[in-house]
């Protein structure tokens, strides 16, 4: 999970397959801290809400949406406090129950003419439906392509009856399109700046609507795109990731400097999450882009995978090259013992296109930009967070690694930004980075 390491604290800690067994003989029980010592130890991220850190996290992310309109407080928590995180389903049921819920509050101010109202809550129900995605037990079960579906529909008519400034495109991708959206500044004259965003490994681009707020308030046009492993493009139509991200980019800047009223002189490249592994890649190679900004940073996504793997699995990586077999039958194992495992391999073996754990692994080591990484001319903005969990100390591998002019902006438990790609502190975000990006574009 991109927002925060897929195996942190109380999963990790179990080590590989430790988990499966019992605590050692003779083992003293731990004494139950008091309510109070657990509060004072537990950060302000850690809502405690949901036995499974992950899902806390994800929570966080859709709490989060409330900056954007895009979320209701309370029908958040009301979704988390009847998910049963024991249960697989559970999950996505809940975030359809309440998605389809507030769709059907659109569909009756709607049928009243009250398009206002009808808007916010598409908005949300849109949002809701990405949620029920973002933890699915089966990538492929028939309900994923629906439940997409559903939310794009929800999405477009919030577009509409909400007026934002936003037309869908189908942008020509190697005999195929990937869907995506143009958002034209109102504020803009004449030719504007354009920002190319894109998200990561789990979240939709149209759940970052504060980037995207932002941007056209300060008279920037922005391009969206489910690419590759992402949204719709691999629900809908099968594209997994794939590390030669210029391969993606590239006709995505082709579309976008033939669109009226886009300065081709000034393309910034916005890439969050495992997003931030992949734009370095495509600047390396796309001498269009003016401004790059990885958040966070990644020099060597695979290797941030790997030392995951390694830290919490370590009777297990050594199979990976001696014997793939054995690994496989290891991490299936594992799998079948704990959903969270069950849940992220599922997953990203599907975005991969992997066929097996160890092949998901092999795929994963294409994923670096160290090969590449002296090719970028563009200014670059490496962002990063003290907390950051997911790919720990990669942003300041790359911008040490970037022979470009560069900018490193660290974000701290001061300023709230602390988190993967500054999840609950959006205003923060904005506001530091669209300064230094005034600056530059």
């Amino acid at each position: 999970m991109d927002r925060r390491s897929l195996f942190k604290a109380g999963l990790g800690i179990t080590g590989g397959l430790a988990l499966l067994g019992a605590a050692p003989a003779g083992a003293a029980p731990r004494p139950s801290p008091s309510p109070r010592s657990q509060a004072e130890e537990r950060p302000w991220y850690e809502l405690g809400l949901l036995s499974d850190p992950i899902m806390e996290s994800q929570l966080l992310h859709f709490l989060a949406a409330t900056y954007s309109a895009q979320a209701d407080i309370g029908e958040v928590l009301d979704t988390a406090h009847r998910i049963n995180p024991a249960e697989d389903w559970s999950w996505p049921t809940e975030w359809v129950s309440t998605a389809d819920r507030i769709r059907q509050m659109g569909d009756a101010s709607l049928a009243r003419g009250r398009r206002l109202s009808a808007g916010n809550a598409y908005l949300r129900a849109a949002n809701y439906y990405r949620a029920a995605l973002i933890h699915h037990p089966e990538p492929d079960h028939p309900s994923v392509l629906e439940t997409g579906r559903k939310a794009v529909v929800a999405y477009d008519k919030a577009i509409a009856l909400l007026e934002i400034p936003a037309v869908a495109m189908r942008i020509p991708y190697e005999g195929t399109t990937l869907p995506g959206y143009f958002f034209r500044a109102p504020r803009a004259r004449g030719r504007a700046p354009l920002l190319v965003f894109q998200q990561g490994r789990d979240a939709w681009p149209e759940e970052s609507k504060y980037v995207i707020d932002a941007a056209l308030a300060r008279g920037y046009h922005c391009l969206i795109v489910h690419a590759p492993g992402q949204g719709m493009a691999i629900r809908e139509q099968g594209l997994v990731f794939r590390p030669d991200w210029e391969k993606v980019i590239t006709p995505v800047i082709d579309f976008a400097t033939r669109i009226a009223g886009v300065d081709d002189r000034r393309i910034a490249l916005l890439g969050w999450s495992m997003g931030g592994a992949l734009v370095p890649r495509a600047a390396a190679f796309e001498r269009r882009i003016k401004i790059l900004i990885p958040n966070p940073g990644v020099l060597d996504w695979g290797q941030s995978m790997f030392d995951q793997f390694n830290t919490y699995f370590p009777e297990v990586m050594p199979l990976l090259d001696e014997d793939p077999q054995a690994f496989d039958a290891a991490l299936y194992q594992l799998m079948d013992a704990v959903f969270l495992y069950r849940w992220y391999m599922r997953d990203s073996m599907s975005k991969h296109g992997a066929s097996s754990p160890s092949d998901l692994m092999f795929k994963l080591r294409e994923f670096t930009n160290v090969p590449t990484v002296h090719r970028i001319r563009c200014r670059t903005l490496v962002m990063d967070g003290t907390a950051e969990a997911f790919s720990v100390g990669q942003a300041k591998l790359l911008f040490d690694a970037l022979t470009c002019p560069k900018d490193y902006m660290l974000f701290t438990a001061e300023d709230t930004g602390l988190l993967h790609c500054q999840e609950a502190a959006q205003a923060v975000a904005n506001h530091r980075m669209f300064d230094w990006l005034d600056e530059y574009i």
